[in-house]
């Protein structure tokens, strides 16, 4: 790279680390648990023998699944990002230099896709086997057609933008990237909703009844507006029991699983809402995209010095289409490498909501009951490896939760009048 080039790409990477520091600083709650967090619950307390035994033994085989599929998807993306085979794989294809990026992308995803397909269909398997699906395999070959669509159109928007700015842009395409992709990141957190979100489901309001009735007093109980909370016809595709909160501000949405509503107590439909309330109180989603697009500009600033050093020792430069297997392999490896931080942060925001939910309806009793339904219903293992949680686990370990729920119960309880 040129001095002024290295110059801007330094510069705007501690722009980017700079801000995520500040940002994770003032908006992660890293001591959200009253009273210090406690130990995990005993799973014998909370489960049965034969029950923690199925659990452990699927999720035994799903991690070897899962993590041979990552294991492959990065030798891929390694084998033509850093050999030549990636760099002459574009070089075959016609058109102009978007189209390129855009052809580039599409190949080198869907080579991805297929060296990891067997394990794709081999999770799929273990899944219907242990009757946490009753999904066709049309529908599931469907929805990851979909999936794997999403995904081509998502990177190509990003390498197109970041390749446009390298060739308009030589000297300062880092900075001016790095601001687009970071606006981008919101863009596509705010538009999800209502743009992705629909491609995979269909919702419906919930029913008026008992539960509409307290989920609305809760929401107004805890000050979060709420015009509607949606169902979403899950259970077509899986028998795990979830809900989540999406979007930001216009776009926000509270979701359940229809399983989830139909096959969980009132009380403890209710306390999962709470869960979900909690997020969109807080506006976690707003602070994970936030955090988000300032990791992105991070990551342009990182990007543009590796391929500026890796790309110029082989021919090319980011302005070339060339760079797209070698930006494609740096982001894979970066992603997984962000990984504990990125899940450290969410475990947090999820033990706060969690904290909250418990505060809110004041009944720790059905919370407990609904992580112990949550966890039987997707064989969670209750004590996984200590590294793999701290490294894949984006939500504390049901024992985890139920532990937290209980010390507020015993806290609730020590209270006048608990």
């Amino acid at each position: 790279m040129r001095a002024p080039d290295r110059r801007v790409a330094l510069a705007v990477t501690a722009v980017g680390a700079a801000a995520v520091a500040v940002l994770v600083v003032l908006l992660v709650p890293w001591d959200p648990v009253p009273g210090g967090t406690p130990p995990p619950a005993d799973p014998s307390t909370i489960f049965t023998s034969a029950q923690v035994a199925r659990a452990e033994d699927y999720a035994r085989l799903a991690r070897l699944w899962s993590w041979s599929s990552l294991v492959v998807s990065l030798v891929v993306a390694c084998l033509l990002g850093f050999s030549r085979w990636g760099p002459r794989l574009v070089a075959r294809l016609p058109g102009w230099w978007w189209v390129r990026v855009v052809l580039a992308v599409l190949a080198v995803e869907l080579l991805g896709r297929l060296a990891t397909l067997p394990f794709a269909v081999l999770l799929r398997r273990h899944a219907l086997d242990n009757g946490l699906s009753e999904q066709a395999w049309t529908g599931f070959a469907r929805d990851l057609a979909v999936s794997q669509a999403v995904t081509v159109v998502v990177t190509s928007l990003l390498l197109v933008v970041l390749v446009g700015c390298a060739r308009r842009w030589p000297r300062a395409w880092p900075a001016v990237a790095g601001g687009l992709l970071g606006s981008l990141v919101l863009l596509l957190s705010f538009a999800y909703p209502v743009v992705v979100e629909p491609l995979f489901n269909h919702f419906t309001s919930l029913p008026d009844g008992e539960l509409r009735t307290r989920v609305f007093a809760l929401a107004d109980q805890e000050g979060v507006p709420i015009d509607d909370v949606l169902v979403a016809d899950a259970s077509r595709r899986t028998t795990t029991l979830n809900a989540y909160v999406s979007g930001f501000g216009d776009t926000r949405r509270v979701v359940l699983y229809d399983n989830l509503v139909d096959d969980v107590p009132e009380d403890q439909a209710l306390s999962v809402v709470a869960h979900e309330l909690a997020h969109a109180k807080h506006d976690d989603v707003l602070t994970g995209s936030l955090i988000g697009a300032a990791a992105s500009v991070l990551g342009v600033g990182l990007l543009a010095l590796l391929v500026g050093s890796l790309g110029e020792r082989r021919g090319f430069g980011m302005r070339d289409p060339a760079a797209v297997p070698l930006v494609l392999a740096l982001i894979a490896i970066g992603t997984l490498l962000a990984l504990p931080v990125q899940n450290g942060i969410s475990r947090r925001l999820e033990t706060r909501a969690d904290v909250d939910a418990v505060l809110a309806t004041r009944d720790p009793a059905a919370f407990v009951a609904v992580q112990r339904q949550l966890a039987l219903h997707s064989l969670s293992d209750p004590t996984p490896p200590a590294w793999a949680q701290w490294w894949f686990g984006s939500h504390p370990t049901t024992l985890g939760r139920i532990a937290i729920a209980e010390q507020l119960g015993d806290r609730m309880g020590e209270q006048p009048g608990g």
